[in-house]
């Protein structure tokens, strides 16, 4: 191959590799493997994608989609707004692998930096909101408040239960894509949402919950304590959506005793990116600390007894509940927290209230100035809003005219009504040519302003009353970091603790970490695709939506489906997303009874709690002996259900890392029954080109852009979960409130119309330069890189399932369970022996207690396939050491890691195996240095602490 093709760049091991790997599998090629790996009556003609680019050719391509978009100056609101993300964050974070590759920290000891910028976004939104727990970030806005909805209807009290509380009030001016997502979950709960005016609101005990928006959705800004005191004497639980900017000036709603504060971190230093990637945020009371969604890091000790940080609460995790599941958060939005967080830290609390003050400045002189030519600005109290009504000698159609010529955007709210929204962006020059616009359309002159600068130099003019009064932002992690020398620095620091893709093979099995070529990451900072609003008139984003119907056909073509949609911004909520498209499609049909839901027991997790959220009631199938689906089991249970069958999730290959070979028949026994079936992607990279969802006759299925399609999987998120469908379910996929997309009968899943749009170049890059050939290729290769490690751990690790001729797909589970009574080694005490090797541990205890799943992906090069597979080697050796007794049972090199160099360096050494062993097992010259020792999980859980101290 040549070295400018980007197949040969992204598979790793090279041709002389394969040969030998070929010889240890014990095989003559790669196409003989495959036969004995895919089950034939499965496979599918070549994809029809087209020939790869070389990065060359398609940076030059995206350049020229990038360019059809246009950068009007956009003065919409609405949740989304213009930001200056700092360059040191862009380029330290962003375009940063050693932040962007890294997984969920599941494993603290080598994910301190993360977990520390993780607890700083904590401190920011617990400041800000004045609420005493906050978690690590959820999807967006909207899909928040429909989490917050949710959580107060789980935390009802057993009186309310008891009288049958579902009634949840939302005000009628909160933002309507926040609204559509909160009917789109409660439908399918036996929640009635109830809209109106909170003035006009009677509360009964049918009530349960509320939800009120600060500022609203036409910018006005009002007090609601005198609201939550009647809430709350009436046993109602309330959540605020609000603007995390405004906060900065704004009395926080924790001061007035909200139970629950939400809304998007996008002002913080996030690009618009068409409706996102941003990190939405959520705040509670301590009450809610069982019920809260998502992750919540908090600070606890290492084995030294040093301070540390950890996921607290891990028991919480949604998937672990499964279909007792109050949330189907596994993904959040982990990167882009992160860069909101240090967006606080280099502005500090002086820098952040400069910005907000300077905003609502502008926005009071803007108010001044459309008064004298005529217009009404109508809210009493605002922060950077205006509800600007029309003067007569003028229409809507005539100022969207002047300012589309002037490559303006405002929000036209109806015909004598607009919004403007100004940001951190605004100049003096736009407020100028706002007015200039807004004069001409009623035919006056306008001079120009007499201020100077960007007339941000004002009062703040908000009532006494609504004036924030509280510090925030006082630790003092928050007043070091704001030259741009010490924000580099501190922001290395905590990127070399954690061990990132660029550093070693992360082998997660069905996490599928694997390269993020520079080349599709590049676009996604450029701001032809981070400086769209998600509600701009569609010619605006031309180079979106070409690339977007690119993907669409080419993920249609992949998958086997008719279509695709991409609003899902997770994988869960890709589940989510497939559910509800079932059921709708159901309910059309007159079958809405259908709530039964066929899940395999070796599923993962976030599949039942997906299906509990979709209003469905599981019904386990049993697994055989050998891993695989009870297929008796199924058809028993299909033809018991069959008057009420919604569906069956089933992933493939199967959570246990093979091909079913029952597949066809599993699939033709829930259509004969009445239901559909719905594919779970997460395991889609060793079907990509082999064989399709589509192909086999599945009806839905979601596809991990983060795992399969090269996006990376940012320390936990963002992800993106777009859905494809077979063609008579088109007409169901996700809708919107604002931008049409999808089907007619479809119900919105997020905020915006495309979910996480910015990161599709990115998918959109892997697939263009691959190509059909070379995704079927990377496919190949991962079955090949799996099938090498198998081959050779199996002599010394049980591999507990495969294939009827012996193959794994492309991962492998290891049974562990055999070293724990004898020598009292646990799963989890091998991964943490991985850190002193210098890896990431396999995915621990999932979906078998006691076993490691290892998937190596395509990317991972020989050397380092093997660098694992003797690491692997060597702690068997030293479990055998206990096992003879040559080491002991409670103090053995295992128990104890992992090793850090501070233990290993100082004065006394009392292990009784020497400093070398400890550290240093296999000759290594680029030494991985674990900063923390063994996490006490007990400790930050007895006293969780979820903030800086």
């Amino acid at each position: 191959m040549s070295q400018n093709d980007f197949v040969n760049r992204h598979n790793g091991p090279q041709a002389d590799d394969v040969k030998k790997m070929l010889k240890v599998i014990g095989v003559s090629s790669i196409d003989e493997l495959i036969e004995q790996t895919v089950p034939g009556k499965i496979r599918r003609q070549p994809l029809n994608i087209g020939k790869g680019m070389s990065e060359y050719e398609y940076l030059n391509h995206v350049k020229a989609l990038a360019a059809k978009n246009k950068i009007y100056k956009t003065y919409i609101g609405m949740g989304y707004y213009n930001t200056a993300t700092p360059a040191v964050i862009t380029r330290n974070i962003l375009e940063n692998p050693g932040w962007y590759t890294s997984y969920t920290p599941y494993q603290a000891e080598i994910s301190q930096g993360r977990l520390e910028a993780l607890l700083n976004f904590q401190t920011v939104i617990g400041d800000m909101t004045a609420m005493p727990l906050a978690n690590a970030s959820l999807l967006d806005e909207a899909t928040a408040a429909a989490e917050a909805m949710i959580m107060f209807f789980h935390a009802r009290s057993r009186e309310a239960v008891k009288n049958g509380a579902n009634k949840f009030f939302v005000a009628e001016d909160v933002f309507p894509q926040t609204l559509h997502v909160i009917d789109t979950r409660a439908s399918v709960l036996g929640i009635e949402v109830v809209k109106g005016k909170e003035e006009e609101i009677t509360f009964d005990a049918s009530f349960f919950g509320a939800l009120i928006q600060y500022p609203n959705t036409n910018g006005e800004v009002k007090d609601h304590s005198k609201f939550i005191e009647k809430a709350h004497a009436a046993n109602i639980f309330v959540a605020v959506a609000t603007d995390l900017m405004a906060l900065a000036l704004l009395t926080p709603p924790g001061e007035w005793g909200a139970d629950c504060v939400l809304g998007s971190t996008q002002r913080f230093g996030l690009p618009m990116g068409f409706g996102g990637p941003s990190a939405g945020f959520f705040a509670c009371k301590e009450d809610f600390k069982r019920q809260m969604p998502g992750r919540i890091i908090g600070i606890t000790v290492d084995a030294q007894g040093n301070k540390a940080f950890r996921m607290a609460l891990q028991t919480r995790e949604q998937h672990i509940k499964r279909e007792k599941a109050t949330s189907n958060i596994c993904t959040a939005q982990a990167l882009m927290a992160i860069m909101s967080g240090m967006y606080a830290v280099y502005h500090g609390p002086e820098g952040i209230r400069e910005i907000a003050s300077h905003i609502h400045v502008r926005a009071n002189k803007l108010a001044n100035e459309v008064a004298k030519l005529g217009y009404v600005q109508n809210n009493a109290a605002y922060f950077d809003t205006l509800n600007i009504t029309i003067p007569a000698t003028t229409t809507i159609e005539t100022i969207r005219e002047i300012a589309l010529e002037n490559h303006v955007n405002f929000r036209y709210i109806d015909d004598k009504t607009i919004g403007i929204s100004i940001d951190e962006t605004t100049t003096k020059a736009d407020l100028e040519l706002i007015l200039t616009i807004l004069a001409k359309a009623v035919k006056k002159p306008f001079a120009g302003l007499e201020c100077t600068g960007c007339c941000g130099n004002g009062m703040v003019e908000i009532p006494e009353n609504l004036q924030r009064k509280s510090a925030y932002l006082t630790h003092p992690t928050f007043s070091k970091y704001h030259s741009e020398t010490d924000m580099m620095r501190y922001l290395k620091k905590l990127e070399v603790k954690d061990l990132s893709l660029n550093r070693a093979m992360i082998p997660l099995g069905s996490c599928t970490m694997k390269l993020n070529a520079a080349a599709e990451m590049m676009p996604i900072s450029w701001p032809e695709f981070g400086a769209i609003h998600p509600f701009v008139p569609a010619d605006q984003a031309e180079g979106y939506m070409e690339m977007i119907d690119e993907l669409n056909k080419d993920l249609a073509e992949i998958t086997g489906f008719a279509k695709m949609s991409f609003q899902p911004n997770s994988g869960a909520a890709g589940e989510y997303a497939g559910l509800r498209v079932i059921r709708a499609y159901q309910k059309d049909k007159g079958e809405g009874h259908r709530n039964i839901c066929l899940i395999p027991a070796s599923a993962h997790g976030t599949n039942p709690a997906s299906s509990a959220m979709a209003g469905l009631q599981v019904v386990v199938v049993k697994s055989t002996e050998h891993g695989e689906i009870d297929v008796e089991d199924l058809k028993a249970k299909a033809e018991q259900y069959k008057d009420n069958l919604s569906c069956l999730m089933v992933t493939y290959p199967s959570t246990h890392g093979v091909f079913e070979e029952a597949i066809l028949d599993i699939i033709k026994i829930v259509h004969d029954n009445g239901g559909l079936v719905y594919m779970d992607g997460a395991n889609m990279n060793a079907q990509v080109g082999l064989t399709a969802p589509g192909v086999m006759g599945a009806d839905v299925c979601h596809l991990n852009l983060h795992k399969t399609f090269a996006m990376p999987h940012g320390g936990g998120g963002p992800g993106v979960g777009p859905i494809g469908v077979a063609k008579a379910l088109v007409d169901y996929l996700p809708n919107h409130t604002q931008v049409k997309v999808g089907g007619e009968k479809g119900h919105a899943v997020s905020a915006s119309p495309f979910g996480s749009a910015m990161l599709l170049p990115i998918t959109y890059g892997y697939i263009k330069m691959l190509g059909g050939e070379g995704l079927t290729a990377a496919t190949k290769y991962a079955i090949l890189n799996a099938n090498y490690i198998m081959a050779r751990l199996k002599n010394d690790y049980k591999i507990l399932y495969t294939g009827t001729q012996g193959r794994c797909a492309h991962e492998m589970i290891l049974d562990c369970n055999a070293y724990s009574l004898p020598t009292g080694v646990q799963v989890g005490d091998i991964a943490k022996r991985l850190m002193d090797y210098g890896f990431h541990a396999p995915t621990v205890a999932f979906p078998v207690h006691g076993t490691l799943m290892i998937e190596p992906t395509e990317s991972e090069p020989l050397y380092e396939l093997d660098r694992l597979c003797d690491a692997m080697l060597s702690i068997r050796k030293e479990i055998a050491e206990i096992e003879e007794g040559k080491a002991a049972k409670d103090n053995n090199v295992i128990i104890n890691a992992p090793h850090t160099a501070e233990m290993v360096c100082a004065d006394e050494w009392t292990k009784p195996y020497s400093r070398q062993k400890a550290a240093y097992p296999q000759p290594n010259d680029d030494k991985y240095w674990p900063t923390v020792a063994k996490i006490d999980d007990a400790y930050g859980d007895r006293n969780l602490v979820c903030y800086l101290q």
